[in-house]
């Protein structure tokens, strides 16, 4: 009888292949659910800090439900805004997925704890009059539903991939809210008005601004016979401006908590920072230049430190700015629970900022990539010198609407900037092909549709989610207002 103990075994390592190929499909299917995982943990371990800070007094249910809010928005803003500082770096491959999340993690939590508002304006900028309300509880009751709005839009929107503002969902939920509690009377409409402006000219301004700095790198370096040379003069000019406009601006984010300092003063700081940076960089420029031949992929090798630094410095900014968005409202309740009365300002407790900082990078580390991966590559193909030009537009163009009095959004200035750099290289690569083909005939449509360099559907896609932002937002927490009331919150 023959032996058919070979046979045996390769039956049974084919039912292990099989096996084994059933494991992994199914650990690749539960790994959305660790994220989920982690944050429903993350949310609740909030809830609990801040009922044992509350001292188990009357009032400390709020408190936790306030908290618990504040942890939920402060995951999303880690996984939707944040991917608009570190999604150019990895698109132009300056930055691995890994070494992105890793810096934005870390400068996202020192942003927010070292740089982040002593003081919060808690009616989002003035959007509602609190005198409009008769009882603080009523007050409190909008900001919760605010809060949630915001933070179940924003989710939303990362679910389907569109980068939205996270300041413009808690305008909304704070105007829906408003609007539900108190009516018509309790809006300020000249602010509305305001902010509405700064939605359109914050992608606009953003996209002219990269658009520009592109043609003068295209013009003065890119399309040059001498690129090292010209790289070399140009360069560290360019450091100095993305230096004093960084510089500048986080004067005016941090420092201004620890002395008075006003835009002219800022500009100052940015301006002798800028020097200094320009200067120190002209030999560290030429020592990385030399040996480097004359093609535009060594130039990728001179721009990508500086564009690393500039990711950083984006985060650390946005930790410092926009963890007021998670955890402001938070801030609100709690300060109106223990004073029974709710002002225009109140201090920001360090509980509350360290909710905020850990939420904002816990989202990045959970659920950024995706987004980082749209905004870096899927919109338009950026390399280091492109992605530069959507970091230095971001940080120039928030300086300028801060000198022109205007609110805007960094969210919409970094995507806008993305899309500018795209529908440049469209126009530059049309018009460079227009001149070499004058006696050519004429592409087809569909072929010219083809070679199109912006993707439109998420031109679109992100459009919209803008455009609907502030109105989804605002139904939300219209609702969340009703349920709140019937559930005596």
């Amino acid at each position: 009888m023959p032996d058919r103990a070979p046979d045996r075994w390769q039956t049974l390592d084919r039912d292990l292949n099989r096996m084994a190929r059933l494991e992994a499909a199914g650990m690749h299917v539960a790994r959305p659910l660790v994220g989920v995982g982690l944050s429903l943990v993350f949310v609740t371990l909030a809830a609990l800090v801040a009922g044992v800070l509350a001292g188990g007094a009357s009032h400390s249910l709020i408190v936790i439900v306030a908290a618990a809010f504040g942890a939920y928005m402060a995951l999303n803003i880690g996984a939707n805004d944040v991917a608009n500082n570190m999604g150019p770096a990895v698109g132009a491959r300056a930055l691995s997925m890994l070494g992105a999340i890793t810096i934005a993690a870390v400068c996202e939590s020192l942003g927010a704890l070292l740089a982040g508002r002593d003081v919060v304006t808690t009616i989002s900028a003035g959007l509602v009059d609190p005198a409009a309300f008769d009882d603080s509880r009523i007050l409190v009751r909008v900001m919760l539903a605010a809060l949630l709005s915001a933070a179940v839009w924003v989710n939303i929107a990362t679910w389907i991939g569109a980068p939205v503002s996270t300041t413009h969902a808690v305008v909304g939920g704070v105007l829906g809210a408003g609007l539900a509690a108190a009516g018509l009377s309790s809006l300020s409409w000249p602010t509305i008005g305001a902010v509405a402006v700064g939605w359109v000219v914050s992608p606009v301004m953003g996209g002219l601004v990269a658009a520009g700095i592109l043609a003068f790198i295209k013009w003065r370096v890119i399309d040059v016979d001498d690129k090292i040379a010209a790289a070399r003069t140009w360069v560290p000019v360019l450091i100095g401006v993305m230096a004093a406009a960084f510089a500048a601006y986080l004067s005016m984010k941090a420092l201004a908590h620890v002395v008075p300092i006003g835009l002219g003063q800022a500009l100052l700081i940015g301006a002798g920072t800028g020097v200094v940076l320009w200067r120190l960089s002209v030999p560290v420029i030429r020592r990385r230049s030399e040996g480097l031949e004359n093609r535009n992929r060594s130039l990728k090798v001179l721009f990508r430190p500086p564009l690393v630094v500039s990711a950083a410095l984006l985060s650390f900014a946005h930790g410092a700015n926009d963890v007021a968005n998670a955890v402001g409202p938070l801030a609100a309740v709690v300060n109106a629970q223990a004073t029974a009365k709710l002002g225009p300002e109140v201090p920001m407790p360090f509980w509350v900022m360290l909710i905020g900082a850990l939420g904002i990078s816990m989202g990045l580390v959970l659920f950024g990539p995706r987004l980082i991966a749209m905004v870096g590559s899927q919109i338009t193909k950026l390399n280091p010198m492109r992605a530069y030009c959507v970091a230095l537009s971001a940080a120039v163009t928030v300086i300028a609407a801060s000198a022109l009095g205007l609110p805007v959004s960094s969210t919409h200035i970094a995507v806008g900037s993305v899309f500018g750099v795209g529908f440049f290289r469209e126009w530059y690569t049309e018009r460079r092909a227009r001149a070499g083909r004058a006696t050519a005939r004429p592409l087809p449509v569909q072929e010219r549709a083809r070679r199109k360099l912006v993707r439109r559907s998420h031109f679109l896609t992100v459009l919209a989610a803008w455009l609907i932002t502030a109105p989804a937002a605002a139904l939300i927490s219209a609702l969340s207002v009703r349920i709140l009331q019937l559930l005596g919150i």
